[in-house]
Formats: structure tokens, sequence, C-alpha cells
């Protein structure tokens, strides 16, 4: 059996990959769970998969656990409590579905052990791209997407043609205010921002995903993952959620994957790679399908599209000062402390503040997200 770990196995993500191994029993030994302050949740997972580690992010809630884990059963916590539990276990696989920067240096840990990667944490590739490239090159270990869009440009990329691939295509549902004017944008609020028209997701992810900044992150990522420039990464809306992304190659030939907009299929294929499962989820029937739609992104209704495609075009501790102040701001909207609108305005504030930095090592990644941070929230109180 594969032995893996699930880092965040208590968020939509982690689940799902839980209901992926239930689907395929006798694959896959889960040794290593991980969560944040999801007690009862974590709880219910321990009993059932019996892991061998496991991590919680909140120290403070750790006593819960001690009448739960068997005696064996190592419990770190805390901010390096994920990378000590990549450190201690003997993995095959492991899923980072962790949220935010959170998922950088366990990724880099499992990387340096040889360890293959389920990346399903866009953080990490957007502050640390270049980073963790090197460090699955230099140690000769495996990454794969998880995230839909990336999944679908990796089953797409024929590997004795990658020099022939003229753009990668990521599609965008446009989330639940694609169609609002910008008078309408300002009046959304946590709750309408939160229902998702296509995809059950976090609810981090789902705001951006309602601002487009999502998209402009995916498009950083698929900067590193596939070693492409940006100029050769283009952004479409597809309402439909069917083509869940597409490449474009040389002679003209467009390959695209589809599927129904349950994540529960590219976190299979990352599971099981490279092979594919039979499984029990739903499938598209083309025959009903009607008609699917394209549109290309307004800028303008949704500028953080734009501000995180500058600042991956930036480069440098760029997209790690917009990753943090995105994080901040969108925790502030959840907080109903600012408008939806005024998330991208405050991150251009940051951004405006910044001074790129071209060489930086992973301490100087950890400082600038700080720094980042503690400045989102002084622009957003009007304290700058």
């Amino acid at each position: 059996m594969k032995k893996i770990a699930i880092l965040g196995s208590t968020g939509s993500i982690g689940r799902q990959a839980l209901q992926v191994i239930d689907e395929l029993p006798g694959e896959f030994k889960v040794v290593g769970l991980a969560a944040g302050a999801n007690i009862q949740l974590l709880v219910e997972q321990i009993r059932k998969y019996k892991p061998n580690y496991v991590a919680l992010g909140s120290s403070e809630k750790a006593a819960q656990l001690k009448n739960v884990l068997p005696t064996n059963v190592p419990l770190f916590t805390g901010k390096k409590g994920l990378s000590k539990l990549v450190e201690a276990a003997d993995l095959d696989f492991l899923l980072v579905a962790v949220s935010g920067i959170h998922g950088l240096l366990p990724t880099l840990t499992a990387l340096e052990k040889k360890i293959t990667v389920g990346l399903a944490n866009k953080e990490t590739i957007v502050t640390a791209g270049a980073l963790v490239m090197e460090t699955a090159k230099k140690y000769g270990a495996l990454l794969i997407p998880v995230d839909s869009e990336h999944s679908a440009i990796w089953q797409c990329t024929e590997k004795e043609n990658q020099q022939a691939i003229e753009k990668i295509i990521l599609t965008a549902s446009g989330g639940p205010f694609l169609n609002f004017s910008t008078t309408q944008l300002k009046t959304v609020t946590p709750q309408m921002a939160l229902r998702h028209p296509n995809w059950e997701m976090g609810a981090k992810i789902t705001i951006d995903s309602a601002t487009l900044i999502n998209k402009g992150l995916e498009v950083i990522e698929a900067h590193w993952l596939f070693n492409l420039p940006y100029e050769k990464i283009e952004v479409v809306i597809h309402p439909e959620s069917l083509i869940h992304s597409l490449v474009q190659y040389h002679d003209g030939s467009v390959l695209a994957q589809l599927g129904c907009p349950d994540m529960r299929v590219p976190i299979q294929y990352a599971l099981t790679y490279p092979f594919r499962q039979a499984n029990s989820f739903p499938r598209i029937n083309l025959a009903e399908l009607g008609t699917i739609s394209f549109q290309k992104p307004d800028f303008t209704r949704f500028p953080g599209l734009l501000l995180a495609l500058e600042a991956g075009k930036m480069g440098g501790t760029m997209p790690i000062v917009f990753n943090a102040a995105n994080e901040i701001a969108v925790k502030l909207f959840l907080q109903n402390s600012i408008k939806f609108t005024e998330i991208p305005q405050i991150i251009e504030g940051v951004m405006a503040k910044h001074a790129v930095v071209s060489e930086f090592q992973i301490e100087d990644i950890l400082a600038w997200d700080k720094w980042a941070r503690s400045l989102t929230v002084k622009i957003a109180k009007g304290v700058i």
C-alpha cells in the first residue's frame, strides 16, 4: 500500500482526499493527518484511519487529543508541526492541502526526502516557485499539481512535446459575480461571496475565486510548474467549469481536459499517478450539456487579477507581498472590516510600498510575508 500523509485533512481538499481513499480500499495507508483547529472532525478521522503521526496547528487545543491518540502516536503542534510530521514519517506521498504559506516548509521537507508531493496549495509555489522547483529537481522528487486547472495542464502536456507548447489556457468560472456591475460589486457581502456557483471550497479560496485573484495566483503557479513565460499563459472565463484547462501546441492542436466540477478527480489522479483507477464519481453527459461558453476576463471590474499578473511579471519578492496582502485582505473582508471592492485596492497599496528584491532565501520569504501582512492591516485601518 502507498503510505500517505494529508496536511489539511479537515479542510475541503483533505476531506475529499479521504473520500478518494475510501473509494480505493487496500491502495493506501494513511500514515499522517494534520489539521488546523477542527478538533471534532480530526478526532473522527483519527479513529477511522488510525494514523501513525498527527499534527495540530493549534497548540492550545492539543490537550483535547490526548485521550484519543494512542500513547505511541506522536502529536506535533504549532507552526513547525507540519514539517516535524513529514520529517518523522515514512511516506510515499504527501498531500499538501493546508491554506496559505504554511504549506511551504513541509513541502520543501518532503521534496528533500524524495517524497512525491501532491500540491493543492497555491501559495507555496507563488511565494517560492524557484526554490520549490529547484529543490524538486535537485533531489529528483516528483511534484504533482492537484488544483483542477494545473492537473488538467499536467494531463494535457505530452512529455515528448513540451518544447512544442505554444501556450496554456487556464479557465476560470468567473465566480458568483461574473455579471455584476461595478456598482453592484460594492454591495457584495461575505455571505454572498461564499456561495460559489460550481465548486465546494474553503472560505479563502472561494473569496479568491469571487475576486478572480485565485486565477492570478494560478497563472503565477503555472509559470513555475510548467516553466513557461507569462506571455504563454492565457486566462479565459468559462462559467460552466467543465473544461478545466487547455494546452495549445505549435501545430494548432489544442488538448483539453474535461470533467465534472469535482475536486476528487484531480486528487485521485495525483494519488494514483501515472495510473487511472475506476471510481463512482459523477460523469459528464455530453448529450445533456447544451452549450459551453467562453469570454475574456474584465480587468476593470476585477482588478485583482491584473494585479496578480503584474506581481508575477515583476517577480522577485513581489508575489510574496501580493499573496500575503491578499490573505489578510480576504480575512478582513470575511470579518466585515472592509468592502469586497477594497480587497484589490488595499493589495495595490501594499505593492506600491514594496521595492522588489530579486535574490532571497527562505528566511527572507517569511520576513517579507510578515512585513506585508502587517502593512496590509495598517493600510486597511487607514493608519498609513
